[in-house]
């Protein structure tokens, strides 16, 4: 009798699972042009209305959606711009797998005008070789730019003092924006960026053959908006940030769209003081450094482009952008020994910016089915010419610190790539070719002086001419294919590399630097798909990261009173081998990703600190080669929907890193372990009114000199919505605590403290108004960056 009822008993569970696990499979097309349609949002739903489950259609418009219960349901079709579609499936009398069939969607021409096309929070998709954050509209980025903005992204991490961003720990990253690299400073081009600009994010941590393979870290790839409305319309906005300054912003972008040409412009300014104060004591005598920092900027930048599409198999895109920065620099210096003031210096640089960037794309469609060629031309030139006038007040003569310098600086680079795909079954080969030059020249004409020692003992710095020249030659072949629940893509670069630089000084001669180094960078990632809504990854890479002019030149630069710095002309190339795991999960509403890795780089770069002979208060500072420098890390990041006028975004992140360096002839090696975590809590309190609130945790960081306290940021921001949701005001409100001050030590080379005041904590008042009208044209247009088949969104 037991034996009986235990046979029904499982005899039902397993009819009972067997009704649970329907399946309705099929694709997505656009009713015109009869292309796959991606990112489609299938929702499943019981027929009082209630969500079962869903999918994402994936880039051939196929989708497939599991565990459905044996009953009658609705299957919903939503796509931004499109018609949504309805269909009543009755899943009591199919088979367990049910194929809909072609799912055709029709262009919505009446409420594109209505549509969002961006949610309140971001979301992220995961691709075989990186994630993509839909940075959304995340109130607590808005009103800000770029560089500020990536502090709220997951394994990125900003450091406002240094202007340093990092990946996974690493300050070595690339940055690029649309695939490209520009001749600006990555601090100076993302502020130059307002984040109302910024489509999405990609994080590229071990980056594809095709990919440059400079930045030990990875890749961080800004994607700009692009509007394909048809006829005119645009977005203006205007704001102002208040701190222990006011800085006023506005922003202007256009776009016009006709027949097979679309003309698309943006214009952005900015301007107002920016304030810093850094005080360093010294901890075994009284001595104090205090050193007030006054930015003044005036900034000025403007694109203009255009997409022309000569024939239905060959697109022209072309662009320019200029920006213009007109600022100075205020640096009130004052040292004081034993409560007498030692030196007091006031610094007045002036500088006049101008940044320039040209690019022409061609592509040509060799057939249908996704075979093409194309061939991209970039240049961009930055000039950056400064005059700065020292005055010392405690000894006006002496022309150690009573001096002027005038400054020529000017980066250029030239980059052609020619890109050929050509598709196979569920995948794509890819070849390529690329040529850059970078041409780097710094004029520097002074009539400081310097204590060197010998005789006589001070001695003219001399002028400096500065001329570098990198070129770079380099192709790469990579294969991309899905088998069944797998997906691999594999690649392999060659490059060879060439420096010829030369440095003179009237004081110290000629120095010139040759350098030659052939290399290959492989890479392989591959994704094994458990289910549709888990991911597991695995990747490799080979980076590399080559000394900067700054990094070797032989030239004394001056920092401060307490400390200069001079390059290193024999430090050698750092290489670096990258393994990583991640595994992506998606939940009923939300997602969670899981992500840990291992860097090993050789020939690491590395500090070189040691007292001066001939100051003894004063160090040095230099850079030098050591051996190998592990890191690794693990890295966690979800969303959920606690309720539907709430979504919760937590993360977390731990990264431990080999440091190393001398110190006064001392080797030192230091294990620094860096946390970051934060928690961001959108709410929806109406239609119309929406509510963020952020924290930002960044732990104790530990380097061969400094120790830097830990400190959490606190962030709220508020939205309204108002003239027909055609406009926006936002309200936000960044560090509301005044935490995010740098407080140090450090004990080698002298014992001392120290703390930096910024003007983080502030208060910004915006508002936004998109006009004009037009539909969306459902046109791809390839980028350089579009080389890898897709995941899920989660």
């Amino acid at each position: 009798m037991k034996k009986l009822l235990l046979f029904t008993l499982l005899l039902l569970v397993t009819v009972y699972s067997y009704s649970q696990n329907r399946k309705i499979s099929g694709k997505v097309i656009d009713a015109k042009s009869n292309s796959p349609l991606s990112y489609v949002t299938i929702s499943c739903k019981k027929l009082n209305g209630k969500i079962i489950t869903g999918a994402i259609t994936n880039d051939k418009g196929e989708f497939a959606v599991t565990k459905l219960p044996k009953e009658k349901i609705t299957i919903q079709f939503q796509f931004i711009g499109y018609k949504s579609i309805e269909k009543n499936i009755d899943l009591t009398t199919t088979k367990s797998n049910y194929n809909i069939g072609i799912v055709s969607l029709q262009q919505d021409n009446t409420q594109l005008n209505e549509v969002e096309i961006q949610g309140e929070t971001s979301t992220i998709i995961q691709k075989i070789d990186r994630k993509v954050i839909n940075v959304g509209n995340d109130l607590t980025s808005a009103g800000s730019n770029s560089f500020d903005m990536l502090q709220n992204i997951p394994s990125i991490d900003v450091d406002q003092l240094s202007g340093n961003i990092s990946l996974r720990g690493n300050d070595n990253v690339r940055v690029l924006v649309n695939g490209k690299p520009s001749s600006l400073n990555t601090q100076q081009l993302l502020k130059q960026i307002p984040s109302n600009s910024v489509k999405s994010i990609e994080i590229i941590t071990s980056p594809s053959a095709k990919y440059t393979p400079e930045g030990m870290s990875g890749i961080i790839n800004i994607i700009l908006k692009k509007n394909t409305k048809i006829g005119f319309n645009g977005t203006i906005s205007a704001g102002i940030v208040h701190s222990k300054n006011t800085r006023p912003e506005a922003s202007l972008n256009l776009n016009y769209k006709t027949g097979n040409i679309n003309f698309y412009g943006s214009y952005n300014t900015s301007w107002g003081d920016y304030a810093t104060t850094n005080i360093l004591s010294r901890t075994d005598k009284n001595l104090i450094q205090n050193l007030d920092f006054l930015n003044n900027s005036n900034s000025h930048s403007f694109k203009i482009g255009a997409d022309i599409e000569l024939n239905k198999k060959s697109t022209l895109s072309l662009y320019t952008n200029q920006s213009f920065d007109k600022n100075s620099l205020l640096t009130n210096t004052n040292v004081s020994e034993n409560n007498a003031s030692s030196f007091n210096q006031r610094s007045l640089s002036k500088y006049n910016e101008h940044n320039q960037d040209y690019n022409i794309d061609y592509v040509y469609k060799i057939d249908d089915k996704g075979q093409n060629i194309e061939i991209e031309l970039n240049h961009s030139t930055n000039k950056n010419p400064e005059e700065t006038i020292n005055n010392e007040t405690i000894n006006p003569t002496s022309k150690l610190y009573n001096y002027n310098n005038d400054i020529t600086d000017t980066r250029k680079l030239w980059l052609v790539n020619v890109d050929y795909t050509k598709p196979i079954k569920d995948g794509k080969l890819e070849f390529g070719l690329e040529f850059r030059l970078q041409d780097f020249k710094n004029n520097i004409i002074t009539d400081q002086e310097a204590l060197i020692g010998g005789t006589p003992a001070i001695q003219p710095v001399g002028n400096t001419n500065l001329n570098y020249d990198r070129s770079i030659y380099s192709g790469y072949v990579n294969f991309n294919k899905k088998f069944n629940k797998i997906s691999i893509q594999t690649g392999i670069r060659l490059e060879q590399f060439k420096l010829d630089a030369l440095f003179s000084n009237t004081q110290q001669g000629n120095t010139p630097v040759k350098d030659d180094i052939f290399s290959i960078y492989p890479s392989a990632y591959i994704t094994y798909h458990i289910t549709d809504k888990d991911d597991l990854q695995l990747g490799y890479s080979r980076r590399v990261d080559r000394p900067s002019a700054y990094q070797i030149t032989p030239i004394q630069e001056w920092f401060s009173p307490l400390s200069i710095s001079r390059g290193n002309i024999n430090i050698r190339p750092q290489f670096t081998n990258s393994v990583e795991l991640n595994y992506t999960k998606t939940i009923k509403k939300g997602y969670i990703s899981l992500g840990t890795f291992y860097r090993r780089t050789h020939d690491k770069i590395g500090r070189l600190l040691q007292q001066d002979n001939l100051s003894t208060d004063r160090q040095i500072i230099s850079f030098t080669n050591y051996d190998f420098a592990d890191s690794y890390g693990f890295e966690s990041s979800a969303s959920f929907k606690p309720y539907s006028w709430w979504t919760l975004r937590p993360s977390f992140e731990i990264y431990v890193q080999d440091s190393e360096g001398i110190l006064n002839g001392r080797r030192e090696t230091i294990k620094n372990t860096r946390i970051k975590s934060s928690l961001s809590n959108s709410f929806k309190a109406t239609k119309k009114l929406s509510f963020q609130l952020s924290a930002i945790h960044r732990g104790k960081s530990e380097s061969i000199q400094y120790i830097v306290d830990p400190y959490t940021m606190i962030n709220l921001a508020a939205r309204l919505s108002v003239l027909d949701n055609k406009g926006r005001i936002t309200l936000r409100a960044n560090d509301i605590f005044n935490n995010v001050n740098f407080d140090y030590s450090s004990n080698n080379p002298f014992s001392q403290t120290g703390k930096y005041v910024l003007e983080y904590d502030s208060v910004y008042l915006g508002f936004s108004y998109n006009f004009g009208s037009g539909k969306n044209k459902a046109k791809r247009r390839k980028h350089r960056d579009d080389n890898e088949s897709q995941g899920g969104l989660f």
